[in-house]
């Protein structure tokens, strides 16, 4: 397996254990006060919002419990406490009660397993609280201050859940981070392939927290200035990276990094806060902070009598409540065995589900709705390594949810039913699939039927049927749930791998400099990007064929002229749109060259003719200054006649009458290992922040309906395939030298 399929699949694996999380801990002096508070007669769930607003475990489950009760959160705020009087009183309690707790010994020490205190921690996500509040009531264009605190409370719920699923790993990383001065997310990702803000991310979008909030956990140790300027409504995601900072520079609790954090004051620029602003925010955090951690008793050591003394209290009433919940429980599911297998599945799906959520949903509604024994359905859609995701059902308490490696002699969807519903008997195909899943299926009673969507199998179910004498009577029932299961996964699949390119997308924004002068070496920054937007693109193709194709069907068709063309206009725009994608396509994968020895004089011969053509002109002003020694280049002669002429373009549209002239010079190096090209012109040139973008695709300092920018990107790809180099250097109204190199050998 290489290196990208192994971190492919251990990021996969630590997916696996956090997906299986359905709450996080809070600390026991958290409960304590939240126990006292449920016993009070006159009990209202808005009473608990102090309580909440200091705990990211809480606070996580109440924005899940909101989201389930239907209720919606108004854009851009955040009414906690007005949301929490809407909802059951029962109900919450019910929730809250039932929240896990941070084991005492391990809350009161910070020994080598629990190098992160917890009630330091617990500190510092208050302290970033506290400061995303201030700043966003500071802002020019306020923001909720309720909005800002919570996602600033829950900017790290990431690392709580890794504590809780895996605390091996978790102390060992943050040990690492102590002792490297690194930062914890870089740590992260050498170990698990993903770093705790994909993960906050993903547990938000499980749990259905308000976007903007998915967006500040997910985003808060990216380029947020850069990211701000193209997505919307990642401010708030800006403003707690500043009170990140801000908490971090003035010392309040312990988040886990031990790195340098930096300086808040170009964050704070960026957001329009004022200096006086800022430093008033730094100063009054601590005070804040320190507060509302003495006021919750999170700074007193936590006793385990004091805590079964408060739920002895409460535990009678709670009791009686949950018995009461219980019963309407059970007669809610005795009413939903009445439904239907389709009706049952799609009633269970949830927003933010991931694939393999509505993989296990499905199987469990499969065993329990046609009475199998156990079930195993396998994917082969969205996934970036060569294994495929599974999961297998031996009952409602028994599931697993794994990764399977592929047959290496046969495909892992049997020809006869890749393309076309059929039921085979499953041992007639899959020893290697029984091999792995370490679950006991009666082989000679085990059946194998596809997942098709758009008559291509995405997946396979295995099921061990109880009445295999009546399988021809199940036969439809079969094919029209499996068909309609198939297109909703094949849909989540494809949600899925748009949201890892997005991710992949931010990251690499991340890492984007500051804007400089040009130079070659960000040309692999440029590829990747756009290599990643190829992979989209292909997926536009498609429905681009299809758009096109109807459209020029309804023209045919149609007779009055308006209409006909705006059909037109339609069929001729996503033409347009498909030219784009090919050339962001060839771009990102250019042929490989071949190369040979060249004379040099040719191929700048053949790039004016080439360039001239391209302009509609019959001859380009061209001064050359060839030295003696410069002879011949290894180069594809096609690749570079095409890449110069493209800078020849470039040059000639630098005059305001596009009349030249260009010169050109060429001289080998003093190893004789590489020819120096110099093309200058004495046009309009570029300021600093243009020159940085002017190799980028489709970037082009014109206005609307000019060319697609993709001349200068398409040169400097091509060049740097031939094993070359290219520069630029250019100073408004003094002209644009590009310097190009170019291997003899």
């Amino acid at each position: 397996m290489s290196d990208k399929s192994e971190e492919i699949a251990k990021s996969r694996q630590v997916e696996l254990a956090i997906s299986e999380l359905d709450s996080l801990p809070t600390l026991p002096s958290v409960n304590i006060k939240l126990l006292q508070l449920l016993s009070e007669k006159q009990f209202r769930p808005s009473m608990l919002a102090e309580i909440i607003e200091s705990d990211p475990a809480l606070a996580a489950k109440t924005l899940r419990l909101v989201n389930q009760q239907g209720m919606t959160f108004p854009e851009a705020i955040l009414p906690l406490r007005q949301l929490l009087d809407k909802l059951p009183a029962e109900l919450v309690v019910n929730e809250l009660f039932s929240a896990d707790i941070s084991d005492y010994s391990a809350s009161q020490t910070n020994d080598t397993e629990n190098i992160l205190s917890k009630s330091s921690f617990a500190l510092h996500n208050l302290a970033v609280a506290c400061a995303a509040g201030n700043i966003a009531k500071s802002l020019p264009e306020p923001l909720d201050y309720q909005l800002a605190y919570i996602s600033g409370l829950l900017h790290d719920i990431g690392k709580l859940a890794l504590d809780k699923a895996m605390p091996k790993s978790f102390a060992r990383i943050v040990s690492e981070a102590k002792s490297e001065q690194m930062p914890f997310y870089k740590i992260e990702q050498k170990y698990l392939g993903l770093d705790h803000a994909v993960i906050g991310k993903r547990l938000g979008q499980k749990w259905n927290f308000p976007e903007p909030v998915v967006l500040a956990i997910w985003l808060h140790h990216s380029n947020t200035e850069i990211i701000s300027q193209n997505i919307p409504g990642t401010k708030i995601a800006q403003v707690v990276q500043l009170a990140d900072l801000i908490a971090r520079n003035s010392d309040i609790g312990d988040s886990g990094n031990y790195d340098n954090p930096g300086s808040p004051k170009q964050i704070a620029e960026s957001l329009g806060l004022k200096n006086e602003q800022l430093q008033k925010i730094t100063k009054e955090l601590p005070e804040m902070a320190q507060q509302k951690f003495r006021n919750l008793g999170l700074n007193i050591l936590d006793t385990p009598e004091v805590y079964y003394k408060i739920a002895r209290k409460t535990a009678t009433q709670l009791a009686i409540d949950k018995t009461k919940l219980s019963l309407e429980n059970q007669k809610l599911k005795t009413d939903s065995s009445h439904f239907d297998f389709i009706k049952e599945l799609l009633g269970n799906l949830k927003p933010g589900w991931s694939l393999m959520d509505i993989t296990e949903s499905f199987a469990l509604a499969w065993q329990k709705f046609y009475q199998t024994g156990p079930v195993c359905c396998y994917l082969t859609i969205a996934s970036e390594s060569k294994q495929l995701p599974a999961v297998v059902v031996e009952s409602p308490l028994s599931i697993k949810k794994t990764f399977l490696n592929p047959p290496s002699e046969s495909p892992p969807i049997p020809p006869e039913i890749a393309d076309e519903f059929q039921i085979l008997n499953a041992h007639d195909h899959l020893d290697w699939l029984l091999e792995q899943i370490d679950t006991e299926f009666a082989v000679e009673s085990t059946k194998l039927l596809p997942l098709l969507s758009q008559k291509k199998a995405i997946g396979a179910i295995v099921f061990e049927i109880r009445y295999p004498k009546d399988i021809e009577l199940f036969k439809e029932k079969f094919k029209a749930a499996a068909s309609i299961t198939a297109a909703i996964l094949n849909l989540a699949g494809t949600s899925d791998s748009r949201q890892r390119f997005a991710e992949k997308f931010a990251q690499i924004l991340t890492e984007a400099k500051t804007p400089k002068p040009y130079q070659p070496q960000e040309l692999p920054l440029i590829i990747a990007l756009a290599e990643m937007a190829s992979g989209a693109a292909h997926e536009l193709n498609n429905p681009l064929s299809v758009i096109s194709g109807r459209a020029q069907m309804l023209a045919d068709a149609e007779d009055e002229e308006q209409k006909k063309n705006i059909l037109k206009q339609i069929q001729e725009n996503t033409e347009k749109i498909s030219q784009i994608i090919q050339d962001l396509m060839s771009f990102a994968e250019p042929s490989q060259p071949r190369a040979a020895k060249t004379d040099i004089k040719q191929v700048l011969d053949e790039a004016t003719e080439l360039a001239a053509q391209r302009a509609g002109i019959d001859k380009l002003d061209i001064q050359t200054n060839l030295a003696e020694d410069a002879g011949q280049v290894f180069i594809d002669s096609a690749q570079i006649v095409s890449s110069i002429a493209h800078i020849f373009s470039n040059a000639l549209e630098s005059y305001p009458d596009q009349s030249g002239p260009i010169e050109v010079s060429a001289q080998t190096d003093s190893s004789g290992d590489f020819v120096t090209f110099n093309i200058t012109d004495r046009g309009c040139g570029m300021d600093a922040q243009t020159l940085q973008k002017a190799a980028q695709p489709f970037f082009s300092a014109k206005p609307a309906g000019r060319k697609r920018g993709m001349g200068l990107a398409y040169a400097a790809r091509l060049i740097q395939l031939n094993n070359g180099t290219i520069e630029m250097e250019s100073k408004p109204e003094s002209g644009t030298t590009v310097t190009i190199t170019l291997p003899t050998e």
